[in-house]
């Protein structure tokens, strides 16, 4: 009598598999009941894991480098609930940009974190080794009293891409589709501060840690050094759909205050003909002590005058943040890397003033 056949034989995800002295079984991070989000322009469950609409991206990047960069999963992660008394990951990693400013875990590690929205702490970290392609970690082990279901969030890395992501769990342990968010989409424009340089994992990116406080799928479109105000790129975030708002933030990678001017409005008025009732935060280049003052103030001049014509006009969805302002008034020097690049400490005091100013513009929405 031939054996009926298990689903670890159709499946081979499903076999056990050690990690450790744990006995693990892999689930497909971009399959449900997972939800993978911060990837909306990806076709079709076995799509590869980009930023950008793959092949028809290239009217959206015409900065040199972006075309690699969008292959960097900077604000994507997958969300579930389960009881497993751990969690493990397993990833085949590619593009990885080992930097020599910023940690191996934020450029291409993974984090994780426990709980839902506001209320998440971070559980874990995966950080690979020097020229590590096939990752396998546990994340995170409950205590012994622990029982029952809990919400979790794997970041994924912020200066590398993944060809897979799997989420390692106990065996006969379930499975959920996580807590839908409070709020719709936020989408962020920008530099490579915004892609989360110098981040030392990946929810201690400023965008991360907006959108955790603020219970929020994120959409990270920063490139480094390589996002620059092209139109079509204005028309691609104005075709998102489910935006709660929407982050403007590129003045870093402008080569210059002339091409600032030339392409800052039209790309606001680009977005918002498209999405005429959409919160737009705009915000000019966070800085500690600029190498050249003058230049950043005319920056910030001209970052504020399309918020300021928008307002005249009559458009009060529109704010402007001072991006000399995100770091404080005390202790500046510690908030970055090299001057430029926030560390941990200057991405906690962007998130704040930057979710601060984002309550203000959605009001009773993301109160709380």
């Amino acid at each position: 009598m031939s054996r009926t056949p298990s689903l670890s034989d159709i499946d081979s995800h499903f076999a056990p598999a050690r990690v450790g002295d744990r006995e693990v079984i892999w689930h497909d991070a971009t399959r449900a009941p997972f939800a993978l989000e911060g990837l909306p322009f990806r076709a079709g469950t076995d799509a590869p894991l980009w930023r950008l609409p793959g092949a028809a991206a290239a009217p959206y990047v015409t900065a040199e480098g972006a075309e690699w960069l969008m292959h960097h999963t900077a604000g994507a992660c997958a969300r579930f609930r389960t009881d497993s008394p751990f969690v493990a990951v397993r990833a085949l990693l590619a593009d990885s940009a080992d930097m020599n400013h910023m940690p191996r875990a934020g450029s291409a590690g993974f984090d994780l974190y426990r709980g839902h929205g506001p209320q998440a702490r971070h559980a874990g970290t995966a950080q690979p080794n020097r020229d590590e392609t096939d990752l396998v970690r546990m994340l995170c082990v409950r205590n012994p009293g622990d029982a029952g279901t809990e919400s979790w969030q794997l970041n994924l890395p912020l200066y590398g891409g993944a060809a897979s992501v799997q989420i390692g769990l106990a065996p006969g342990a379930t499975v959920g589709p996580p807590a839908p968010h409070r709020l719709g989409r936020i989408c962020f424009y920008g530099s490579s501060i915004t892609q989360g340089g110098c981040a030392s994992r990946p929810g201690n990116a400023y965008t991360t840690m907006v959108c955790r406080a603020l219970d929020a799928e994120q959409v990270n479109l920063g490139f480094s050094g390589s996002a620059r105000g092209e139109s079509a790129m204005a028309e691609l975030i104005a075709s998102l759909d489910g935006l709660s708002a929407f982050v403007m933030d590129y003045d870093f990678n402008a080569p210059s205050p002339e091409h600032l001017a030339a392409t800052h409005e039209p790309f606001f008025r680009t977005v918002r003909a498209a999405r005429p009732g959409l919160p737009i935060l705009v915000l000019s280049a966070p800085s500690v002590w600029p190498d050249s003052p003058d230049a950043m103030a005319a920056r910030r001049r001209i970052v504020r005058a399309t918020v300021r014509r928008a307002r005249a006009a009559g458009d009060r969805n529109v704010r402007f943040l001072d991006g000399a302002r995100l770091f404080g008034r005390t202790n500046r020097d510690d908030c970055t890397v090299d001057r430029v690049h926030p560390n941990d400490l200057g991405f906690r005091r962007m998130a704040d003033a930057v979710a601060a100013a984002l309550r203000g513009l959605l009001g009773g929405v993301a109160a709380g």
